[in-house]
């Protein structure tokens, strides 16, 4: 069986318009459009609800999902596919917050396997903007029981045992599946998460829907045994030590997550089983795999490299957040 070159592929940015969208993720791609309240840019997406097309090369058109299913292992890696099939692992987002976020907890793989068939939902947030005064909510300031929880939501002072993180460029948060959490107005940041979409929401600022003009539903109950209710002593990740400009940022069993800073000419030989994700946060460059096959990547922008690459040749002045399962 002949093995398939496949190019390093990018895809159509799937824009979502939200209650706590912004302006920001148009102007930050590059990109004119006539939508507005843009909160979400999905980047790399297997989600069968909304997943992403290929934009370049022969398989312009095609879903990931349906090139994960034709390409197999040569796409993700033989360990990754032996793992997950035909689900491609990973979702990556660029999100802009004007608003707060409704406060939210995710469940882990085994509860949101038993619930919802999914994937649970661990992810972690590169900022990569702040406005003045923006904040990240993530974790517990004290301990509370299940109980407890649930009636400061009824008494709507949940907040108040909430961490608080004044946030900036280059923070980075990791958010394990069970861990409290919100992005705060004013944050423009890169999102890598399990490929799930299971969100127990459990505050939301009295908010409405525009269209119902009802309340948003909450999940309340839904979220009691999904909490991690620990209180940690930081909620804050220290990125790794630079070295030849990659800075690991978070290392988990389901994904790896560097900042990488290309200046030049940087070869990559992966040593790796698996896909990597570039998304571009500042500059633009071109990302060259061993068969010559050859994408320009501008700020805003974010391709995948399939896992049969033996080298990566990134050329240009750019500052990446890559990704790899």
């Amino acid at each position: 069986m002949q093995t398939p070159n496949i190019p390093p592929l990018k895809f159509n940015p799937i824009l979502k318009s939200v209650i706590w969208g912004g302006e920001k993720i148009a102007p930050f791609k590059g990109i004119e459009t006539e939508q507005t309240k843009i909160g979400e840019s999905w980047e790399v997406s297997g989600v069968p609800s909304n997943p992403s097309v290929v934009e370049n090369g022969p398989d312009a058109g095609k879903t990931l999902p349906e090139v994960l299913a034709e390409y197999k292992e040569a796409l993700v890696g033989k360990h990754t596919y032996e793992r997950f099939g035909n689900t491609f692992p990973l979702l990556i987002k660029i999100i802009d917050a004007a608003g707060d976020l409704s406060l939210q907890v995710h469940p882990d793989d085994e509860l949101a396997g038993k619930r919802h068939n999914s994937l649970g939902k661990t992810e972690m947030w590169y900022i990569v903007d702040t406005e003045p005064d923006a904040v990240i909510c993530a974790g517990l300031t004290q301990k509370v029981t299940p109980e407890e929880y649930a009636a400061k939501v009824a008494d709507n002072t949940l907040m108040e045992v909430v961490a608080h993180h004044k946030s900036h460029p280059g923070d980075v948060f990791f958010l394990p599946a069970g861990r409290i959490h919100s992005i705060g107005a004013g944050n423009l940041l890169v999102e890598v998460q399990e490929t799930s979409d299971i969100t127990y929401r459990i505050y939301d600022f009295g908010r409405v829907d525009a269209k119902t003009g009802q309340p948003r539903e909450l999940h309340v109950e839904e979220a009691k045994d999904a909490i991690d209710y620990t209180v940690y002593p930081s909620y804050v990740t220290k990125a790794g030590e630079e070295k030849d400009g990659v800075s690991e940022l978070v290392k988990c069993d389901h994904f790896t997550v560097s900042r990488v800073k290309v200046e030049g000419k940087k070869v990559i030989r992966p040593d790796y089983d698996s896909f990597v994700t570039y998304t571009c946060i500042e500059g633009s460059l071109t990302v060259t795999d061993d068969r010559g096959n050859r994408v320009e990547v501008r700020k805003g922008e974010s391709v995948l490299v399939p896992a049969m690459a033996t080298e990566i040749v990134l050329e240009g002045n750019a500052t990446l957040v890559d990704a790899i399962c």
